[in-house]
């Protein structure tokens, strides 16, 4: 069947992108689900930083490519195999399919699956397919998803069905800002209730965890940022203190609102600078969790007296330490509870043709989450 899509044909486009125009609406051939895969029409896409990393080309991936990774959606049609999905089914995208089979996953650990991992970084399915086509060429899968489309074929696998009763557009999130943002605070960290956070970056993940640091019942939650707007919503959504992180004295800020430095800190700027500022306002015997992703080659210098003589422990988290079929169902009960209000870390919905303007925004920090809305 004939889709339109943004398709990214090469990287590091320079800014603005909506004079560069890095992202081509085009009409490209999708093939039907093989087995054990599934059509999905999209409802609703989410623009986040890991989609800006491949533009800017910081985190490379196989061109040409549709990209987009955060998402949800209708079933249209299952493929052979797949007997827990049927058309009308809703369904929320997650951009680490996992096998079940290989070590991490037998060891509880989806999020670290080896063939998904081997498949994003191919531009693959997990089944090893490639379903997108112009002509003769070769569209590459962004993460087992292609969501700026309005029509995308994944694995099984890479797919988590929802109630019904939730709204496509919040559903969206739940894919990516949320399962990493309240994964690293409830499965990464495991906060528990009474203890301090601080959380860096009040992007759509940062604001996410700050979210759950409170549904997690956190004594004290201290969000950090550059943006005043971003800043105000952190206040507006609980967070009992906020720092700005252009402040020269921000680091002794968080100590001092968190008691002497905070239990857990949470990194998601993606900026080595960030990850060291976060390791300074942490408490002793304190943990910090980054979830960010900065360019390959940052590193972190560590005082290692410090991560010795005062217990420090150092964590990474991707995806959250998600069990997707686990975790989002969870975490969308939430929400319907009034715990977790993801639909406030909306900033706004865009077409599909606006696309590039969104990612200027997205950049520019003046948005936390903008959807591409495929509902009209």
């Amino acid at each position: 069947m004939k889709i339109k899509a943004a398709v990214l044909r090469s990287m590091g486009a320079p800014m603005p992108y909506a004079q560069s125009q890095p992202l081509h609406i085009e009409e490209v051939e999708l093939d039907r689900p093989g087995r054990d895969e599934v059509l999905v029409k999209i409802a609703a896409a989410g623009l986040c930083h890991s989609d800006l990393s491949v533009i800017n080309g910081s985190r490379p991936r196989p061109m040409p490519m549709a990209i987009g990774h955060e998402a949800a959606g209708v079933v249209v049609e299952a493929g052979d195999g797949v007997d827990d999905l049927k058309p009308g089914d809703h369904v929320v995208m997650v951009f680490m399919p996992s096998c079940g089979h290989c070590q991490p996953c037998s060891q509880g650990r989806p999020a670290l699956c080896e063939p998904g991992a081997v498949a994003n970084g191919k531009g693959e399915l997990l089944t090893g397919a490639i379903r997108l086509h112009e002509g003769e060429e070769t569209i590459h899968h962004h993460l087992g998803c292609s969501a700026f489309a309005d029509h995308a074929v994944v694995s099984r696998r890479s797919l988590v069905r929802i109630d019904k009763d939730v709204p496509l557009d919040v559903a969206a999130l739940f894919g990516c800002a949320v399962l990493t943002g309240v994964g690293a605070v409830v499965n990464t960290a495991r906060v528990q209730a009474g203890e301090t956070v601080a959380v860096v970056g009040l992007g759509g993940v940062g604001l996410a965890a700050v979210l759950g640091a409170l549904a997690a019942g956190a004594a004290r939650v201290v969000a950090v940022d550059l943006s005043p707007e971003k800043l105000q919503l952190a206040r507006d959504l609980g967070a009992t203190g906020v720092v700005d992180a252009r402040a020269p004295d921000a680091i002794e800020q968080v100590r001092a609102l968190t008691g002497g430095g905070a239990d857990f800190v949470f990194e998601f700027a993606g900026s080595a600078r960030a990850l060291e500022n976060a390791y300074r306002m942490t408490k002793r015997g304190g943990t910090t969790v980054t979830a960010g992703l900065p360019p390959p080659d940052a590193v972190l210098p560590v005082n290692i007296v410090s991560l010795v003589a005062e217990e420090r422990t150092v964590k990474g988290s991707y995806i959250g330490t998600c069990v997707p079929v686990r975790d989002v169902p969870r975490y969308i009960e939430l929400y319907k509870a009034g715990r977790l209000p993801v639909d406030r870390l909306m900033s706004g919905r865009i077409p599909l043709e606006d696309i590039n303007d969104g990612f200027d925004r997205l950049h520019d920090g003046s948005v936390v989450r903008l959807v591409v809305d495929f509902q009209g």
